[in-house]
């Protein structure tokens, strides 16, 4: 096998099998080998032999082994194992009552503790300030159970587990949509969701039409208002622009390709937007490895006959899945079985292209693309086919999509789909999904502060052999944050193939992320990446481009926008510029005089009096007081209140102190109108959270030291792609 280093850092760290004391006791052959074992099993359920088995055993040992088609990382870790939860991706149902909302938030907590992600939509809820007849109150609106959600999700989290992921989707139509495309203007809300806003066919006519457009109460289905979509459409667009969030769903579009409509109607993605999915379904993920479909090196040419037994490989392994899947409710066992849905993408698009010659940004590339998952949904099918003449259909078959005369009946619903591949793409050596480049080369911090210069292995090859590679030259690429471009010892030639993320203009990304999606059953996972300086028109742009292109959703990323990203968080101290250590930190005199406001909050052990001030220089003291003297519950919130501000007069910054203090639970919670309070501490938080600074500088993607910023476990630099924050050379993800 050939492992890079980096690819067997992450097998160590997150796959191999571990002892109770966490020493790995499974090698890379030995975890393939108990993956290849158990999912060939299943052919025992159709008749097969041990000899037959045994043969399908050893052909999913090699083409894993190979690194020419690798499954999702659930499968990887938990095939053989005591768990057998081989999905990631789940979408589950809310239906506008309380019993359903906390039946679903009961189904996801399993999910999540065994190691997947849901998808919600929150579009039947009732909106705000709505009647609720049972009790004569009024609704507290779809945000309110979404932050419910998010806590759960966030207490999970804290258990040890996987970090549980969310897709939350919201109609454009629904009377809450202003509120939630701007739910995350505040960046520490809604953490554990992904964002998206159901743009349909209706509303993007009126936003061509400088139209007006009906908002609907979802519980009569009444209009209750018009917008103007030109400013709906706006509010999106500025929001991405800052945030990167939320993303689009073409709802209408995916609903035009849902093979089975007589089952029911499609509301929302997994966490990462590559699977469609009715309530209640789930979808097993692989991925092709393109860089190694080629022919011997040289010829720049796709290897059509090693691709087709890839494919059918790998369609019979993933239908092989559903059958060994342990599902986390029968429900979900009983829907994923009806309909089969699989997921086959691919991995090392880029590597492809580069060995190939062929620029990203081309016309070339993007016709590529097509050729290339054309082909794959084609043998796909004939795979799934195959296996429905052996097995049978897929048993909602009849009244779905194919059900056609003189058409062959197919074994799955689904079989295409463009997945997130951030770690497993690091175990096959390639570039993520359907990605460019992120960067060619780039330092890495190592112990004792040491520097190692990673560098793409197909622009090392290069370099060597046209005699142009030297470390100095290796370090002005990293320097010039892994982009070629402007580094003039690099050949003209070479330039226009070695193209980076952010040397991609956002037309090019929309356009490749289309040309899968043309051929790709599901949806396709990918970021549209800008540079930092690119406008809120360009992200008008990209958006609705992706709608006239036929894409199902868009996920956009500008370059710094998020001010939470890894490592981008000044260091303490910074803001004096003052070289001292940690241990002499004193905290700066406070002024005879400040200003602040006083905030009164609700808690479980009464009203909560919070005054913050501000000084020169911030926020630079906070005092609380309970609405009733004395007791416990005043005492520990005046100490937290001082320790606050000891902190914010020491250079502390307000967001990390609020991260620390928000939903921190005491036994006392109490719903309010601007959420749940869960405890005096939250309360001081969600106070704090209210006065950020908002003068405060956006951090950007760079560092202080002009670099890329670097994975908080090992040091390697951090990509944004696939909607996700991911290490390369460890296999960090901010998602997990």
């Amino acid at each position: 096998m050939k492992l890079t280093d980096n690819a067997l850092r992450v097998l160590e760290k997150r796959y191999l099998r571990k002892d109770r004391h966490g020493r790995v006791i499974e090698t890379p052959i030995k975890m393939f080998q108990r993956v290849a074992a158990n999912i060939a099993s299943a052919e025992s359920n159709y008749g097969k032999g041990a000899k037959e088995v045994k043969k399908i055993e050893t052909e999913f040992y090699k083409t894993m082994s190979s690194l020419e088609f690798l499954p999702n990382s659930p499968t990887l870790m938990n095939a053989g194992c005591e768990l057998q939860q081989l999905s990631a991706c789940f979408v589950l149902d809310i239906q506008d009552s309380m019993e359903s909302i906390f039946n679903t938030l009961r189904d996801a907590s399993l999910i999540h503790k065994s190691g997947g992600g849901t998808g919600f939509s929150f579009s039947r809820l009732r909106p705000k300030n709505d009647m609720v007849q049972t009790t004569r109150g009024i609704s507290s609106g779809p945000l309110s159970f979404m932050n419910v959600f998010n806590a759960a999700t966030e207490t999970i989290k804290q258990g040890g587990t996987r970090r549980g992921a969310n897709m939350g989707i919201l109609r454009v139509d629904h009377p809450d949509i202003m509120e939630f495309i701007t739910s995350k203007s505040n960046p520490t809300n809604l953490t554990n969701f992904n964002l998206s806003v159901a743009i349909t066919d209706r509303f993007m006519d009126a936003l061509a039409h400088g139209n007006k457009f009906p908002l609907q109460n979802p519980r009569n289905n009444k209009v209750v208002e018009e917008l103007s979509a030109r400013d709906v459409f706006k509010s999106i667009v500025d929001m991405a622009w800052s945030m990167g969030e939320p993303g689009v769903v073409f709802i209408d579009t995916i609903n035009k390709h849902n093979p089975t409509p007589h089952v029911g109607t499609i509301e929302s993605t997994n966490p990462c937007g590559e699977v469609p999915l009715l309530p209640y379904e789930s979808c097993n993920l692989g991925s092709i490895n393109l860089a190694n479909m080629l022919k011997p090196p040289g010829s720049a040419e796709v290897d059509w006959n090693k691709l087709k037994q890839t494919i059918h490989t790998a369609v019979r392994f993933l239908d092989n899945v559903i059958d060994m899947n342990r599902y986390p409710l029968a429900k979900i066992e009983t829907i994923t079985k009806a309909n089969r849905k699989i997921g086959l993408g691919v991995m090392g698009f880029a590597d492809m292209l580069i060995q190939m010659g062929i620029p990203y940004n081309s016309d070339i590339a993007e016709n590529t693309a097509k050729k290339v998952m054309k082909f794959i949904r084609a043998e796909g099918r004939n795979a799934s086919a195959a296996l429905a003449a052996e097995r049978g259909p897929f048993p909602n078959f009849k009244g779905s999509v194919f059900d056609k005369k003189n058409k062959p009946k197919l074994r799955n619903a689904t079989v295409t789909s463009i997945a997130p591949t951030g770690t497993i793409s690091i175990i096959a050596g390639c570039s993520s999904g359907i990605e460019p480049l992120y960067a060619i080369t780039y330092i890495r911090n190592v112990m004792d502060n040491d520097k190692l210069i990673e560098i793409h292995q197909l622009f090392r090859m290069l370099a060597e052999r046209d005699g142009f590679f030297n470390h100095k030259l290796m370090a002005d690429i990293a320097g010039n944050n892994g982009s070629v471009q402007a580094v003039d010892k690099v050949p003209r030639a070479v330039k226009r193939v070695f193209v980076t993320a952010y040397d991609i203009s956002p037309e090019w990304h929309v356009r490749i992320q289309a040309a899968f999606q043309k051929f790709t059953d599901n949806a396709v996972s990918k970021t549209i990446n800008f540079p930092n300086k690119a406008t809120v028109s360009d992200v008008d742009k990209a958006y609705k481009l992706a709608y006239q292109l036929g894409c199902k959703g868009l996920t956009v990323y500008r370059d710094g926008s998020r001010r939470d990203q890894v490592l981008s968080i000044k260091k303490v101290g910074d803001l004096t510029k003052k070289k001292k250590s940690l241990e002499k930190i004193s905290p700066r005199q406070r002024p005879a005089a400040t200003k602040g406001v006083t905030e009164k909050i609700r808690t479980g052990c009464g009203n909560l009096y919070v005054t913050i001030n501000r000084d020169e220089h911030g926020l630079c003291e906070v005092f609380t007081r309970m609405g009733k003297s004395g007791g416990c519950a005043n005492a520990q919130s005046e100490a937290v209140a001082r320790l606050i501000s000891l902190a914010l007069r020491s250079g502390i910054e307000p967001e990390a102190i609020v991260r620390q203090l928000r939903s921190i639970r005491c036994p006392a919670q109490v719903m309010t109108s601007g959420g749940m309070v869960f405890s005096c501490p939250d309360a001081i938080a969600q106070a704090l959270e209210g006065h950020l600074d908002e003068k405060v500088e956006r951090n950007n993607i760079l560092n202080d030291s002009g670099k890329a910023p670097e994975c908080p476990e090992c040091g390697g630099m951090v990509e944004y792609m696939e909607g996700c924050l991911v290490c390369r050379a460890c296999g960090y993800t901010e998602c997990e």
